[in-house]
């Protein structure tokens, strides 16, 4: 595109998506949904669970992606013995920007005695894309929490990489109304440095983030630390305030598929599930 035409362009008028999705879970003898809405372009859909998987819950846009300025909402309640899968049914794509950001925005409640696993495919960022991502989430008494999320830098097979443009992406966590973990990844300025830098990427495809909360969290320490020695890219296992975090660092093949097994044997353990993420998830 001409200077002149990405000039016209960023002064154009665009539409922007504002999408909503909101799931409640309920327990009533079995795991049913409580609550819908959604509004475009985000919807839900919900798969025939294998035995013994939770209810699950499929996210997609029908825009096929996050263009600058969209903005989509997502809200999710478990109750009390509610347990539900929620994904995606597809990567996230945030696409070039002229200008505005692009947001992404996750609340997710589990009352006490309550499971959920936050389990989406991964945001891919196109170069120049402009991303806010913000994840909150609130588990209370008895309730557990499996989530994860995976970071691509790039089409990276159609050989490029996410040099140019900014994210912000942000976790928060609290238990019974504690903050016991919040953390801010920022990428802007001089990308490619950053990327290459040692002490900072280390020229890595992809990043991996998965947490477990949860009664059992410290003593499943040593059985994710096992699990991250087997991966085929950086990866490590820590507790910090009860909570149990791993991380994910290197090709993004190798990041995905590290994800995805540790997944299985996380929620395996710690959830009394099968041993595998259903077929939805990670497709």
């Amino acid at each position: 595109m001409s200077l002149h035409a990405e000039l016209s362009a960023r002064n154009a008028h665009f539409e922007r998506g504002d999408g909503v999705a909101e799931i409640g879970f309920a327990h009533g003898g079995q795991t049913m949904v409580a609550h819908l809405y959604q509004r475009d372009p985000c919807r839900v859909l919900f798969p025939r669970s294998a035995p013994h998987d939770p209810l699950t819950a499929v996210l997609l846009m029908t825009s096929g992606g996050f263009a600058g300025g969209d903005r989509v909402r997502v809200n999710v309640q478990v109750g009390a013995n509610a347990m539900a899968l929620v994904t995606t049914q597809a990567a996230e794509k945030f696409y070039r920007s002229l200008g505005p950001v692009a947001r992404f925005e996750l609340a997710a409640d589990v009352a006490s005695g309550g499971r959920l696993e936050w389990v989406p495919q991964e945001a891919i960022l196109f170069d120049g894309a402009a991303v806010r991502r913000q994840a909150r989430f609130s588990v209370g008494g008895a309730g557990q929490l499996l989530a994860s999320e995976i970071l691509v830098f790039g089409r990276l097979a159609r050989g490029e990489s996410f040099r140019r443009g900014s994210l912000l992406d942000r976790w928060s966590i609290r238990r019974d109304g504690r903050l016991i973990w919040t953390d801010a990844l920022k990428l802007a300025g001089d990308l490619p440095a950053i990327f290459a830098d040692p002490a900072a990427l280390a020229g890595a495809e992809a990043l991996g983030t998965a947490v477990y909360v949860g009664s059992r969290a410290a003593e499943l320490v040593a059985l994710a630390r096992e699990a991250t020695a087997e991966a085929d890219c950086r990866a490590g296992s820590t507790l910090v305030n009860g909570l149990l975090l791993t991380r994910f660092l290197g090709d993004a093949v190798a990041v995905r598929q590290a994800v995805v097994r540790f997944l299985g044997i996380m929620r395996h353990a710690a959830l009394g599930l099968p041993p595998a993420l259903p077929k939805v998830c990670y497709n």
